[in-house]
């Protein structure tokens, strides 16, 4: 894209690529005070003005994702529209010496070397290199551990040009365009375009997906349904496998909303229930990867006032779930039984539901805690579901169709003066095909004459 397109993405118009002022949601921008860091939360009918009234001078950070309620904790996301990795190419021999625009220009060659997807553009942080993939339309909360799953491994492929391993996040911040970057004195600005139409190019995130991820997503669908009959367990972290990894962290992420989902269904939490569901919520929350030790704290944070906004929780009850964190994440394993298991909570679905009290009508609102009952249920209602499409491809019609069309309610032989028996008899003519008998053709012939 020539450098006079390029200085049109203002900050409005490079923070509209992947946000979208006409939808419900808020959006965070973090600034650096000589106090220290401020951060201010707002809806996102409010980007333009916000952002038109930002003091450049001043280092300044704004969300790549949206948030539900004005915090922007990975608990709040409400949706996402990119992948992005952030690249100190300060840091690297390979950039020393290079204009920002060469700097482009030679991570998209990498891309194209290694088989990556090149970036819908780059920005310039001031010292390193923001690189983004836009999403045609939005991923839903729900979609968090494979966006994850994407985000680590673009990250990945990318760490031998300076990818930063710790900016990976849904909650996380990137500079943002036409402000200063105070430790190097250079401006944030927007370096490179991969345009189709006079836009940047979108990218499928499916298309992406199977780009990025060892195990393709019809891979993974076509490995359980072989495996329908195993039950589905929460996985250890460490050296696993993508596919039985991406499971767990999925099942996690899943019983983390069915928790936050119980308590929409019961108008609230009682306060002798509340530190039961953040301890469960936090473990889910690590299980699922979406969330790490350093930031379990602010989490459980955002977490409690979802809870209850006046409750202030006991953080020293969460101190024994920190330090699991901590084992976890160095990949340690607690040997029970002559079996290792990960150092967070695994638990069965029946202890869940005893231990929350989960009754059967609620189980049929819930996506994962559910009973083996409710379970055979949900599997004989696919079955049929999946049967009758099977029958419906293979020409098969509704039933009030069929009954509609059937020769018990069109009554062909009424509209040949003949009764069903006879209509029968002679081998179900049509109107077309049959001649009235001479008694009948010379009663109406009699009737009309006369």
């Amino acid at each position: 894209m020539a450098t006079s397109q390029l200085a049109l993405f203002n900050p409005a118009d490079e923070a509209e690529t992947y946000h979208n002022s006409g939808r419900h949601g808020f959006f965070s921008v973090l600034a650096q005070w000589p106090t220290g860091k401020r951060q201010s939360s707002y809806p996102l009918s409010e980007m333009a003005t916000v952002l038109s009234v930002v003091d450049t001078s001043r280092d300044t950070w704004i969300t790549q994702a949206e948030f539900m309620r004005p915090n922007r904790r990975v608990v709040n996301l409400l949706r996402l529209g990119l992948l992005f990795v952030d690249i100190d190419t300060y840091k690297m021999d390979w950039a020393q010496g290079r204009t920002p625009e060469a700097l482009a220009a030679a991570i998209n060659y990498f891309c194209q070397q290694e088989g990556i997807p090149e970036p819908s553009f780059m920005v310039y942080s001031g010292r390193g290199i923001q690189a983004k993939w836009l999403l045609e339309g939005t991923l839903p909360r729900a979609a968090l551990p494979r966006w994850n799953a994407c985000q680590k491994h673009l990250v990945s492929k990318l760490s031998s040009l300076g990818a930063d391993p710790a900016a990976k996040d849904a909650s996380r911040v990137l500079r943002l365009v036409n402000t200063v970057n105070t430790k190097s004195g250079n401006i944030c600005r927007v370096v490179s375009v991969l345009e189709r139409d006079g836009a940047p190019i979108r990218y499928n995130f499916e298309y992406l997906a199977e780009m990025l991820l060892p195990v393709a997503r019809w891979d993974i669908e076509k490995q359980r349904q072989t495996k329908a009959e195993q039950k589905l367990q929460l996985l250890p972290g460490g050296r696993q496998s993508n596919l039985r990894g991406f499971s767990g962290r999925q099942l996690a992420w899943d019983r983390l909303e069915d928790l936050r989902k119980l308590d929409e269904l019961r108008g609230g939490l009682a306060e002798g229930e509340r530190m039961r569901h953040l301890f469960w919520r936090i473990n889910f929350l690590l299980l699922s990867g979406a969330t790490n030790s350093t930031q379990m704290y602010h989490e459980a944070a955002a977490l409690a006032t979802e809870i209850s906004p006046a409750w202030s929780y006991r953080s020293q009850e969460l101190m024994t779930l920190y330090s699991k964190a901590k084992q976890y994440e160095a990949g340690e394993k607690v040997s029970f039984g002559g079996k290792e298991f990960s150092p967070l909570y695994t638990p069965k679905n029946d202890t869940l539901i005893n231990l929350f009290q989960i009754t059967d009508e609620e189980q049929r609102q819930l996506k994962t805690i559910i009973s083996k009952s409710e379970a055979l249920e949900r599997r004989r209602a696919r079955d049929r579901k999946r049967d009758e499409e099977r029958r419906r491809a293979a020409g098969a019609v509704e039933r009030d169709v069929y009954e509609a069309n059937s020769l018990t309610k069109q009554k062909p032989w009424e509209a040949l003066g003949m009764s069903r028996a006879k209509w029968y008899r002679l081998g179900k003519p049509s109107g077309s095909e049959t001649t009235p008998s001479p008694i009948t053709y010379d009663a109406q012939m009699a009737a009309k004459s006369a």
